[in-house]
């Protein structure tokens, strides 16, 4: 639960995420690859929580929703659960060095120029959308090449569709920008601010 670590570990954190290496003592140690973070955060709990800086919001690929499980699947919770936990029987499927091979593989998953220029487009937009009073860093314009070329390489095509793009900028773009008071009041939410951009913005021929 990210938001109830203390500022220090936060920027602790944030070193590793954004340089690859921690320090100590003024001594520093660089992270073996590959390197990943995986929070949670309550957004419903704010008592002992800090709030995340943006500049280590911008530096999380993804944020997913995970939201309540529907009747049947907290059913099979409970019958999962009775016994023991599932965490207790999972394996391990893979070597570091064949996740580092994939990433170089997805990084060489084709995107045409037409599409970069629609992927800088949906993040330029986001600076001048009246709802949001801060936009997307250029680092989300990389973040949403990557993902985008992800999900190509998952689907099993070389290249990157429109689709692509437009199925990963909500979970790439919208922690990463911040809607407006007035907007939030509203009922606004960075989620659908960024769906009703990308149904706006128009995608190449």
């Amino acid at each position: 639960e990210i938001n109830r670590a203390t500022p220090k570990t936060q920027s602790a954190l944030l070193e590793a995420m954004a340089e690859g290496q921690v320090s100590e003592s003024g001594v520093t140690h660089r992270l073996e690859q590959p390197f990943v973070v995986i929070a949670t955060q309550n957004p419903l709990e704010f008592e002992g929580t800090f709030r995340l800086p943006e500049a280590q919001l911008d530096r999380f690929l993804l944020k997913l929703s995970v939201g309540y499980p529907s009747l049947s699947e907290e059913v099979e919770m409970l019958t999962r659960l009775q016994e023991r936990h599932p965490i207790d029987d999972v394996i391990q499927v893979a070597e570091p060095s064949e996740l580092l091979e994939a990433r170089a593989l997805v990084k060489k998953i084709r995107i045409s120029p037409e599409l970069q220029r629609y992927i800088a487009l949906l993040v330029h937009t986001t600076r001048e959308a009246p709802e949001l009073a801060r936009g997307a860093s250029p680092r989300a314009s990389l973040a949403l090449q990557g993902v985008a070329q992800a999900l190509a390489a998952l689907d099993g095509r070389g290249f990157v569709l429109p689709d692509d793009i437009k199925k990963a900028a909500p979970a790439v773009l919208a922690h990463r920008v911040e809607v407006r008071t007035e907007a939030r009041l509203g009922g606004l939410q960075a989620e659908g601010v960024i769906s009703e951009l990308v149904r706006y913005v128009p995608v190449p021929v």
